[in-house]
Parts: structure tokens; C-alpha cells; sequence
């Protein structure tokens, strides 16, 4: 789900009409987690029909241009290459899997699968929002983290593309680290200086029509890495020709190369996680992601989508992050 980008969600951009406002468990595993295996023919896809219609219309993307999209099901097609014997199917009710408020202004999916217990992966977890904007246009956020258990304190993953405009991107990419960086310097140097994310962040940095980008959560500012990309790309001069050629030329790769480095070094890569910090890591895992439920979420859903409605999908997203 979106975990930055709560003040793009919150009035006036995408408040429905009045009428309608009314309404750890885990276990370590080994030092050397088993080798990937390609799912096999018996094994269920992430595409498969008997994952539901929820899974079809996360899958879609249905509300970004071409080059968002594929970018998109690029990267969970990467994650399902590597990660899919390692996952459950999605279990949530189809209601949370696809929800929209009374007057169909808006529009999200969400997809959420956890890792076996003999995993690393805690869950991960897929969302689209759309939500039509009072001028005429459309708000659109799609997202994918990767979120790990105490088994192990490498980083987790996470990409936000957040569109409020065709020609306006707020790109938020980053390996959130799980230990304190400045206690732990030898985390910073295997993580972030050995694996050379400045240089993927200064890449996108080049690009004449980038700037920075600051949530407005000082929390989530403290929880981000030091490499994390967080830019906003604004193309009116070029137009949407321009931002698609960015999307294709400059986003997609850098984002690929990220998840590939937390698939190979975090997703699994040897970690000694002893008793102690197995603890620390539970209670720290537990307290950010409350946190950026109650930040993000907790403000911004009931509004876009009635209390009832985003009601039932907080249940559901705390219960996916305990």
C-alpha cells in the first residue's frame, strides 16, 4: 500500500462527492535458505486464475500509461520468479482484494502474500489506487514492497510511483534498512556502500526535469535509507512523450537493478540474526509498520472511501502486518 504518499490521498485532491462521504508468527531460517525453485507446472502462478479476480485486477494496472504498467508487472513478475515457492496464496477477502467508494471516484486492489514459516519473506504486498481529481484528471499510485522476517535483519524493499498528472512522477524507491545505521556501520557499508545505490539514486538525480522530493512525515523521512531515491519529475515542457521516455529509460532500469540487488542480497543473502536481535528486530518491525498504518492510512482511506469500506481494509492490513 502506499506508505509515503498520504498527503497526495488527503482533501482536496480526491474527495468524493458529499453524498457519498456517509457512507509472528515465524520461524528462523537456515544460515543458507534453500536454493529458488521455478515453479512447476503443479505449482499455482501468481497469474493463475484460481488466485481470483482480485489478483487479475492488481495485475492490470488498468488506470497508468504503458510504460508505468509494464514497468509495474515487470517488477512483480521479478519478485515471482524468485520468491514464488516461497509464498502463500493471497487469502484476503475479495472485498479487500477490490474495493471503491459509493460514487466510483475511486478505485484501489490490494494483494498481499506471506511467506511460509521456513521463509525469509514475512509478505509482500501489491496495491493500485485511482482516484479522479476534482480538475478533471486522475490521482494514481501503484506500489510494491517486500517485507522480511526477523529471521533475518537485512533490509526490505520498497517502490512507490505516484502520478497526478501524465506529465508529473513522485518516484520513491529504497531498501528501508532494519538496524540503526550509525550504531551499525558495518550494516550501512554491506548494504548500501558495497552494493553502490548512490550511484542509482545520482543516476536519476541527472535527469534534467528531476528535483528532490520530501514527504511531508518526518517520520518516514527517519525510517528511509541514506541512498533512498525519493524525486519528483515534472515534463510539461516535453509533455507526456517525454515522461514516458523517462519511465522507460531512466526509472525502469534503476528500479530493476534495486530489486535485483534485495532479491540477491537481502532476500537471501547469509545473515547470523542471534536471539536477542531476532527480539529487537520482532518489536521494531512491529512498531514502523503500526506507525505507517496510522501516518499514511489511517486518515487518508476513510476519506477516499468511507469509513466502513477503509474500516475493513485496515483490519485487514494490520492483520497482515502483526
Amino acid at each position: 500500500m502506499a506508505v509515503v504518499a498520504s498527503h497526495f490521498l488527503l482533501p482536496p485532491l480526491c474527495l468524493p462527492p458529499p453524498s457519498s462521504r456517509t457512507a509472528s508468527h515465524y520461524s528462523v531460517s537456515p544460515k543458507r535458505p534453500p536454493p529458488i525453485m521455478a515453479a512447476s507446472s503443479s505449482s499455482p502462478s501468481l497469474t493463475d486464475p484460481q488466485y481470483g479476480g482480485g489478483r487479475s485486477r492488481f495485475m492490470e494496472f488498468p488506470h497508468v500509461s504503458a510504460p508505468h504498467r509494464d514497468l509495474m508487472v515487470e517488477l512483480v513478475s521479478a519478485v515471482e520468479a524468485r520468491l514464488d515457492s516461497y509464498l502463500l496464496p493471497c487469502t484476503l477477502p475479495p472485498d479487500v482484494q477490490y474495493y471503491e467508494n459509493q460514487s466510483g471516484t475511486a478505485q484501489a486492489t490490494l494483494h498481499v502474500r506471506s511467506g511460509h514459516d521456513s521463509s525469509p519473506i514475512d509478505f509482500v504486498l501489491g496495491s493500485w489506487i485511482h482516484c479522479q481529481l476534482p480538475s478533471g484528471g486522475a490521482l494514481n499510485i501503484t506500489s510494491l514492497s517486500t517485507y522480511l522476517n526477523p529471521s533475518t535483519d537485512a533490509p526490505n524493499f520498497l517502490i512507490e510511483l505516484i502520478r497526478s498528472s501524465p506529465t508529473s512522477l513522485v518516484l520513491i524507491l529504497d531498501l528501508p534498512p532494519r538496524k540503526d545505521l550509525a550504531l551499525h556501520p558495518d550494516y550501512l557499508q554491506t548494504f548500501y556502500e558495497d552494493t553502490k545505490l548512490e550511484s542509482r539514486r545520482q543516476l536519476l538525480e541527472k535527469i534534467p526535469e528531476s528535483q528532490p522530493y520530501f514527504s511531508s512525515s518526518l517520520y518516514i523521512r527517519c525510517i528511509v535509507s541514506p541512498t533512498a531515491i525519493m524525486t519528483r519529475i515534472e515534463t510539461e515542457a516535453g509533455g507526456v512523450e517525454r515522461m514516458e521516455e523517462i519511465l522507460q529509460s531512466h526509472v525502469g532500469p534503476v528500479a530493476m537493478e534495486v530489486l535485483g540487488i534485495w532479491l540477491d542480497q537481502c532476500a537471501f543473502g547469509e545473515r547470523e540474526v542471534g536471539d536477542s536481535e531476532i527480539s529487537y528486530l520482532e518489536k521494531r518491525d512491529r512498531l514502523i509498520r503500526s506507525k505507517t498504518i496510522e501516518i499514511d492510512l489511517g486518515s487518508s482511506l476513510p476519506r477516499l472511501f468511507g469509513p466502513e469500506t477503509a474500516g475493513r481494509v485496515l483490519e485487514a492490513m494490520r492483520g497482515v502486518f502483526k
